[in-house]
């Protein structure tokens, strides 16, 4: 009688995570950046029809990278559920923390049971209202971690030299401009900033009563990088 073929559980998870990390890093990098206008998010995507960033609630937004129909399939998920919650008790309750324990406990979940994780990052961002310097960025891992950013936030394949690159220049303050210039700057190679037709940008506008979302693009995105 032949013996049954055996993996540690400590192997079968590193498999999962050099795969989910493979997947990932074949796609565009993203960034996050809090200034004072809010959080803005600047993504490398010359796509104008399949999108990265999106608004999930009132002043929430999701950004992601990795495999589309995954992030997509999330995000649906996101929204249903920040529309039931609000729907049923107040708008006020939905949160980026909350949503982004969601997140987590989806992707974990999948991480650990399925034979296939996500490959896929996400953030979950949110602003305050425009009296308050309020702002939240959570990180959200392929296996269900959830990281809580301050000042920037970087997802994709080439995370690691973005975030060495935006510790030496970014500073808290910066104007809405300075910081575009910054992520566009930190996404494109060998010191060329990545141009208006290559990035997908988006802003939380902590100055907006309600909704904050807003997509910035076309004349408005080529002159404030200009």
């Amino acid at each position: 009688m032949s013996m049954p073929f055996y993996v540690s559980p400590e192997q079968v998870m590193k498999d999962r995570a050099d795969y989910a990390r493979k997947g990932i890093a074949r796609g565009r990098s993203l960034v996050a950046l809090e200034c004072p206008a809010g959080v803005l998010i600047v993504a490398d995507n010359p796509s104008r029809t399949l999108s990265k960033i999106s608004e999930i609630y009132d002043r929430i937004a999701f950004a992601a990278v990795g495999k589309y129909n995954e992030f997509q399939m999330l995000r649906v998920a996101g929204v249903r559920h920040a529309d039931m919650k609000g729907f049923s008790y107040s708008r006020e309750d939905v949160s980026a923390k909350e949503l982004a324990n969601a997140y987590a406990q989806t992707l974990g979940q999948v991480f650990t049971h399925e034979m296939k994780p996500y490959e896929v990052e996400l953030l979950v961002a949110e602003v305050g209202s425009p009296d308050d310097d309020h702002a939240e960025m959570y990180h959200v891992l392929y296996d269900g971690v959830v990281m809580d950013e301050q000042n920037y936030s970087v997802l994709g394949g080439q995370a690691d030299q973005i975030i060495e690159s935006l510790k030496e220049q970014y500073q808290p303050g910066m104007s809405l401009g300075d910081a575009l210039k910054l992520g566009a700057k930190v996404l494109g190679s060998d010191g060329a900033p990545l141009t208006a037709d290559q990035l997908e940008v988006a802003l939380l506008d902590r100055s907006r009563p309600r909704r904050a979302f807003r997509r910035i693009k076309n004349d408005e995105l080529t002159s404030l990088l200009g």
